[in-house]
């Protein structure tokens, strides 16, 4: 069965360095599936956004433990970032 484009992009990741990234290198910043390729994550934003994207990078966080109230050990999830450079002159509105 073939993922659904919002299967494969989940929502935009947003910190400081995907900001700067926006700005200075047109590059959006979006949480995805850990499954998808990124074959499968370029089609799926260029058919979202309609826009022309040159290049994907992927990273994977692993999930970590934290240390949190009352001493209780708490696990943040693993997810997967893919940095999404668009062709020159193209912007995404609202992320």
């Amino acid at each position: 069965m073939k993922p659904g484009l919002y299967d494969i992009i989940k929502r935009p990741h947003l910190t400081e360095k995907s900001v700067y990234l926006r700005d200075q290198r047109n590059t959006y910043s979006f949480v995805v599936d850990r499954g998808a390729n990124k074959v499968q994550i370029r089609e799926a934003v260029a058919r979202l956004f309609s826009v022309n994207v040159e290049k994907v990078t992927t990273t994977n966080r692993h999930p970590k433990y934290r240390r949190g109230r009352k001493g209780m050990m708490q696990k943040r999830p693993p997810i997967k970032i893919a940095h999404v450079t668009l062709a020159e002159g193209q912007s995404i509105e609202g992320v």
